[in-house]
């Protein structure tokens, strides 16, 4: 075996060995408790929503959490967080009894626009848990509950459910599920809980459930304030003070539609891709690594490599098993060289846009 055969066949195999320790090994989101500590459980809870610019998602938003489990039992603020397409005033016309609406203040010198809303509405609630979900998410009637429940059950005093990514359109299929899997492959998750390395963070703040002492420790969102990943930035701040707590697979408790269009897609994810790998080098070395995984051995296959092949098949097979354990798009595991190219040049547009000052989301300008 040539040498050129043989690393791309080790990494593979490698990342083939991660999906396969995380697919048997994440915690099962399996409710296990009574009824009794249901009901107090339920009184405990602020229900959190950031909003921006979200009129397209309220009403299908409203209808999803009248199906939450004691909604009414919960406390449920939406903040506006100074939109411009109707948001507020729709969500001021929905007639939720659970609903409390507030206006957002204008945007503080020094922070980005997420963290700045889920601060204020840090401030705003007034139980123990809070979850915190984006507009886009659609939670099962039990999800919460669910959440909670395993978030509990580990003694853990915060919670990073991954929603299932649903995806329709041939971006959202090439991109979505390719992103998920990149942390079912690279990252050891129980150990890297056990042991909170921060290298090793992975987080999702589409839905993420965390005790109030908890965040009052790490003085709120002030510590990611700046950060345009700060779901990942917070979990490091959160292992950095020895709280404990992890990401896990939520495809069962929730899911959620993060873009409509490739479009969208390419705009969402060019705002915040510049910063996921530390720095260009790591960058890069992200890049090479796919590439070397993907179209190195589809070609040497093609060459008539045996190896190429078994390189290739080792790959496309990660990526089906964690497709199929996070319920995502698993029939375009095959086409895992396109989904490659197509996220390489997101990344390069993304470190174009930072160097260039054209980053923005959701009409606001993010700093280089």
């Amino acid at each position: 075996m040539r040498l050129i055969e043989l690393i791309p066949l080790v990494l593979s195999l490698v990342m083939l060995g991660f999906t396969l320790l995380n697919s048997l090994t994440l915690w099962p989101t399996a409710l296990v408790e009574s009824s009794q500590a249901g009901s107090k459980r339920e009184a405990t809870i602020s229900l959190l929503i950031p909003m921006r610019n979200e009129a397209s998602n309220v009403v299908e938003l409203l209808n999803s959490l009248d199906e939450v489990e004691a909604i009414d039992s919960i406390e449920v603020i939406a903040l506006d967080d100074q939109s411009e397409d109707g948001t507020l005033l729709q969500l001021r016309n929905a007639n939720r009894k659970y609903l409390r609406v507030i206006e957002g203040r204008e945007l503080a010198l020094g922070w980005l626009g997420k963290p700045h809303a889920m601060q204020q509405l840090l401030e705003a609630s007034s139980n123990e848990i809070l979850v915190f979900i984006d507009a886009d998410v659609r939670l099962e009637p039990d999800g919460i509950k669910r959440a909670i429940s395993l978030m509990q059950r580990n003694k853990w005093r915060f919670i990073s459910p991954y929603p299932r990514q649903l995806a329709f359109t041939f971006a959202e299929r090439m991109i979505q599920p390719l992103l998920q899997w990149s942390w079912f492959a690279s990252v050891p998750l129980r150990f890297a809980a056990w042991r909170q390395v921060p290298s090793m963070a992975v987080g999702n703040g589409q839905l993420f459930i965390i005790e109030r002492s908890a965040l009052q420790e790490v003085g709120g969102f002030s510590g990611v304030k700046e950060e345009i990943l700060e779901d990942v930035e917070m979990v490091r701040l959160l292992w950095g003070q020895q709280i404990k707590g992890s990401v896990i697979d939520a495809s069962d408790l929730a899911r959620c539609r993060m873009y409509q269009n490739g479009s969208e897609l390419i705009a969402g994810y060019s705002k915040s891709l510049w910063k996921a790998f530390g720095s260009p080098f790591g960058a890069i070395i992200t890049a090479l690594l796919l590439l070397l995984t993907s179209w190195l051995p589809l070609i040497l296959g093609l060459l008539g490599s045996a190896w190429g092949w078994l390189t290739f098949f080792a790959i496309s097979l990660s990526r089906l098993l964690a497709s199929l354990r996070t319920r995502s798009f698993w029939q375009g595991f095959l086409l895992h060289p396109i989904s490659v190219v197509i996220f390489i040049y997101i990344l390069a547009l993304s470190f174009y846009k930072k160097r260039n000052g054209q980053l923005t989301w959701r009409g606001r300008v993010i700093p280089a």
